[in-house]
């Protein structure tokens, strides 16, 4: 009874697109993106979330609207802040009872100076202890893997920023990869190829409806087309352009290929008892990445190996840093020890 006193413990999945907070006995609160919109003069927040979503690339003078984390680490350390505080605010309210004991998702190839940044921000968002995880661990938690058996699970984490490849075993992970390639550079790549081949300019937001509508990373039996509207380059009017899911393929193939070659050299880097329990086992893809078209049968079709899509991949990262919360004695030794200065 003591602890619901102390104020709820809080897991927070601190992610490129979204930030997820997990609260102890009461599941994930918040699942907004990680956008923040700025007063520039006073630095004060405007709005924070879904609400600052709406506004990028629409902002009058005076107001930014920005994404204060890229490829999975901190960019801008002051709107971090300001965004972790204002969406703790909103489940953790008691301001005059003790701070919360915080733990927070930070990709695997994070510089200890990254961390630092991460641990700072927690801090200055009100935790009174701040604990840090790696991504792929917490996804494999979060997915439910046997992490503590002495088998090879193997976990790709397709985030905003990066994508994070992992095998565990004994609840440690013994190979890793961290690629910067994942869902905003698949974005970049859409708004390129529009760019290049239909001499049409594209917003952030609108690449990534279109590659939530019409990504594939594998040919489909039925394949669908849809409508684009953008800038036309040459007149400067807005245009509309009919596009296929095989022409928005070849868009994104070289990001898609890089997602599979990362996970190509941390295989190749697997000791090869855990190499035959993968076969077995199959690979986990969890993260917003995981629900891009034909991606597990084309992971399925270059490796030959069995691909499973976690069940929910945009919240396996949270639900599994929010299991480290609940059992937080059991599961302390998968967090990230400290490392003196």
């Amino acid at each position: 009874m003591a602890n619901s006193l102390i104020g709820r413990d809080i897991a927070v999945d601190l992610g490129t697109a979204n930030t997820l907070v997990y609260v102890r006995g009461r599941g994930v609160l918040v699942d907004e993106p990680s956008v923040v919109a700025l007063d520039e003069e006073a630095f004060q927040l405007k709005a924070v979330g879904h609400e600052a979503k709406q506004m990028l690339g629409r902002t009058p003078d005076g107001v930014i609207a920005v994404r204060p984390l890229k490829d999975g680490v901190i960019a801008d350390l002051d709107a971090t802040e300001l965004m972790l505080r204002a969406f703790i605010q909103r489940v953790h309210r008691r301001r005059y009872f003790a701070k919360p004991r915080m733990i927070i998702c930070v990709p695997s190839g994070c510089t200890v100076v990254e961390q630092r940044a991460v641990k700072e921000a927690g801090f200055q968002a009100g935790g009174r202890q701040v604990h840090i995880i790696e991504e792929p661990m917490a996804a494999a938690i979060g997915a439910g893997l046997p992490i503590h058996e002495a088998t090879g699970n193997m976990v790709v984490d397709i985030g905003g920023g990066t994508t994070e490849v992992a095998v565990i075993s004994l609840g440690g992970v013994v190979t890793t990869l961290s690629a910067r390639t994942a869902g905003d550079e698949i974005d970049q790549a859409i708004i390129n190829w529009m760019k290049k081949e239909h001499s049409l300019l594209l917003g952030d937001r609108t690449a990534e409806e279109i590659k939530i509508q019409l990504g594939t990373a594998y040919p489909r039996a039925e394949e669908k087309s849809g409508d684009v509207r953008g800038r036309d380059l040459v007149s400067g009017l807005p245009r509309t352009v009919k596009v296929s899911e095989a022409e928005i393929r070849r868009a994104i193939e070289e990001q898609v290929h890089s997602i599979i070659d990362a996970v190509r050299s941390t295989l190749d880097q697997t000791p090869p008892e855990l190499a035959g329990d993968i076969m077995d086992r199959g690979i986990v893809l969890t993260g917003g990445g995981a629900l891009l078209g034909g991606l597990d049968d084309r992971l399925r079709h270059e490796t030959g190996i069995p691909v499973h899509i976690s069940p929910d991949p945009l919240r396996s990262v949270a639900i599994g840093a929010g299991r480290c919360v609940e059992e937080f004695d059991a599961l302390s030794q998968v967090l990230v020890a400290d490392r003196r200065r």
